[in-house]
């Protein structure tokens, strides 16, 4: 069983700054590529950025390139979502992902933690 928690949402003003963790348990972490979604009220789950299982390969969609970076620490199991200059369509709740191969689609991965919330006032 693999389990996935995220954390570090909260409420940032435009322009500021947050920085999610997603940690990984129950297998082995570096066998599974990871993925950032997001997913607003009404709205289907949009891909945010993945990283590969070395951690060597990114992809971003084009809404973050240039102001979200994704890493991974192997070591930590941990995957991170550093999160630049705001904005207030960025609000949502962000979920990590788990899949054999990296994806930007929603149902390619096996695992999902339960989200957390990102708001960013104007």
């Amino acid at each position: 069983q693999v389990q996935l928690v995220e954390s570090g949402g909260g409420l940032v003003q435009a322009g500021g700054s947050l920085r999610l963790s997603c940690v990984v348990s129950g297998r082995t972490f570096s066998s599974y590529a990871l993925g950032w979604f997001r997913q607003a009220p009404g709205k289907e789950r949009e891909f945010v950025a993945h990283i590969s299982r070395s951690g060597a390969r990114t992809y971003y969609s084009d809404s973050v390139k240039g102001r979200f970076t994704i890493s991974r620490d192997n070591a930590k199991m941990t995957v991170y979502l550093q999160m630049n200059s705001l904005k207030p369509e960025d609000t949502s709740v962000y979920y990590c992902g788990a899949s054999g191969f990296a994806s930007v689609v929603p149902r390619q991965y096996d695992y999902w933690g339960q989200g957390t919330q990102v708001t960013v006032s104007s």
